[in-house]
């Protein structure tokens, strides 16, 4: 099973996943690059997999739909353009014969989801829209501090060596901050260096993974007290994990 990220956008990414002979895509927000990688690798479109609202994440259905031969699945609490298989946390769906898991993942917006592959044969993946991004997390446009740190913990929870296919290339704006929230911390610098060669060579820095997220993403490490005090020193209402995060939120929001 190949794993492509498509750029679309100043710096969304499109996943596709295919085996060949079949693809699956992941918040089409633009038709063009998809139909282009369709018909450079001579695939079949047999699903799409929406994980919210936002325009850059379903703007390209309506076009993709000439060439579907499955179903759109999407979040069953959002607005996503008509036809579509709603979706809910807990639930399965099978694609190119893996397993997805359907995750409730609020924060980012009201009815974000996210999709776990969950398959023990096949490497673990993750699909997780803008909530959770390479060392750094999504805005809170609908949702609560309270629900983004439940939803963040709920995939840091994933097995480590999961692939985390994050939709933007924000990855070294991230860092930036998170080693002002720590400075002290290695893996963010090392982490920092690798992601800069990748973008000098024209690559994407994604996917990460849940292990990597874990020493590297503030907002994964709101229990940790250097993360406390620094947040702290930025105005967070006080050491509990949810006013860390709401704290991190606030301070990367102004952040240049």
């Amino acid at each position: 099973m190949d794993l492509v990220a498509l750029p679309a956008f100043a710096d969304n990414y499109i996943w596709m996943l295919h085996d060949g002979a079949q693809a699956v895509v992941v918040d089409p927000g633009d038709a063009a690059p998809v139909m282009a990688a369709l018909d450079r690798l001579q695939l079949r479109l047999s699903a799409i997999l929406v994980t919210h609202h936002h325009p850059d994440h379903v703007g390209g259905l309506q076009a993709l739909r000439e060439r579907l031969e499955g179903v759109v699945h999407g979040p069953a609490r959002e607005a996503i353009p008509a036809p579509f298989a709603p979706r809910r946390g807990g639930e399965r769906i099978e694609v190119l014969g893996l397993t997805f898991e359907v995750i409730d993942v609020p924060g980012h917006t009201a009815g974000h989801i996210a999709y776990a592959q969950c398959d023990a044969a096949a490497e673990p993946l993750l699909f997780c829209g803008d909530t959770l991004f390479c060392a750094g997390c999504g805005r809170l446009f609908e949702g609560t501090p309270a629900q983004m740190l439940a939803s963040l913990e709920r995939l840091a929870a994933l097995p480590p060596d999961t692939r985390v296919c994050a939709a933007h290339e924000y990855t070294l704006s991230n860092l930036r901050f998170a080693a002002a929230v720590e400075p002290a911390n290695e893996a963010i610098a090392a982490h920092t260096a690798h992601c800069r060669a990748l973008r000098d060579a024209g690559q994407a820095t994604l996917p990460s993974t849940i292990a990597l997220e874990r020493e590297i993403n503030p907002f994964l490490r709101c229990r940790e007290p250097a993360v406390i005090a620094a947040a702290l020193d930025e105005g967070a209402a006080g050491p509990e994990p949810v006013a860390v995060l709401a704290g991190l939120r606030e301070w990367k929001n102004r952040f240049r």
